[in-house]
């Protein structure tokens, strides 16, 4: 399990580098850039909160029956959506968090995860540019 708390803190810092990014696209691209500054900060602490405890989610319903797995598994989803929803209304209503700001915040975790493991798998690309002529199974 040790593996797993270091990867969930490599992924966040590396989205904490992001969000410096995202901070210094905010202070060239707005006139007033506070507001979307507090609102990638918030969207992205939560998003890091909910990146945790999906972690701790799947590390205990590996240890449950299937069933109960299940009605963990959906009901701690449930959970982090409404979060996310939460923050989402929190920050429409509020005027001094950017609402453009909070939601890259709150998806930066998920731009991270594909940078650093999907796109970065060569495989992945051979996959895709194989063709079919150069299949072994001769169809």
């Amino acid at each position: 399990m040790d593996s797993v708390r270091q990867l969930e803190f490599r992924l966040i810092k590396i989205m904490g580098v992001f969000d410096l990014v995202l901070v210094g696209i905010g202070l060239l691209f707005f006139k007033e850039p506070w507001a979307f500054i507090i609102g990638v900060v918030f969207g992205s602490a939560i998003a890091a909160l909910n990146f945790l405890q999906l972690g701790n989610t799947l590390t205990r319903a590996v240890t449950l029956p299937p069933k109960q797995a299940q009605a963990y598994t959906t009901t701690q989803y449930f959970i982090r959506f409404l979060i996310s929803g939460v923050v989402i209304a929190l920050s429409i209503k509020a005027p001094y968090i950017n609402v453009l700001g909070t939601v890259l915040g709150l998806v930066s975790i998920k731009f991270i995860i594909l940078a650093t493991h999907l796109f970065n798998d060569k495989t992945y690309y051979k996959n895709i540019f194989k063709r079919k002529e150069d299949e072994s199974n001769g169809h």
